[in-house]
């Protein structure tokens, strides 16, 4: 075992005993992270700052299922986007229905990023992108989740989330090439 995962593993020992000091480091050591994480799905600050405000108080209660199997920062992130995707479900993130064309979807899409791109320009247009699109490319593109479980977690068929993502996508890149001819490239 890691001295940091040893270091961690004490403190969510002490967590397990309802440790308030415990609590607050933990905290400490994760709070940043998961507020980014909580950032990627919805774009207000006070919101995604709730959110994980809400995923520490879960984790905290539900600290005795955590059996180690993953990194405990991997546990709590999926608390956190699972209360993230919670959120979105109450503002009643509309899904659109999908028609028979849409079932041709291809997994590869043969998507590429221009070398000028740099990261702040695709942070930015993941932003600018509808719920619908910025959620499923999220899950997909940044948490490494398949069409199944983005399925699952949002209540869509995997064609539908595969729509979803190559829509996002096609969108994304109109969005960046619309940033490289503003800037000249």
């Amino acid at each position: 075992m890691s001295q940091t995962k040893h270091i961690h593993h004490s403190i969510i020992l002490r967590c397990k005993k309802n440790d308030a000091k415990a609590q607050m480091e933990l905290y400490n050591l994760y709070c940043k992270g998961m507020f980014l994480v909580a950032k990627r799905y919805v774009r207000d600050d006070f919101v995604a700052e709730d959110i994980m405000q809400d995923a520490f108080i879960k984790a905290f209660k539900k600290i005795d299922s955590y059996k180690g199997e993953v990194t405990f920062g991997a546990w709590l992130k999926r608390i956190v986007i699972n209360q993230s995707i919670d959120e979105l479900k109450k503002k009643r993130l509309e899904i659109v229905s999908i028609n028979h064309e849409t079932h041709k979807v291809i997994e590869d899409t043969g998507w590429q990023i221009e070398d000028e791109t740099t990261m702040q320009h695709i942070v930015k247009s993941i932003k600018e992108l509808k719920e619908k699109y910025r959620v499923v490319l999220s899950l997909y593109l940044l948490e490494g989740y398949d069409h199944q479980e983005i399925s699952e977690i949002l209540g869509i068929t995997e064609v539908t989330s595969r729509t979803h993502l190559l829509r996002g996508k096609k969108k994304l890149q109109e969005q960046l090439k619309e940033i490289r001819y503003a800037e000249g490239y």
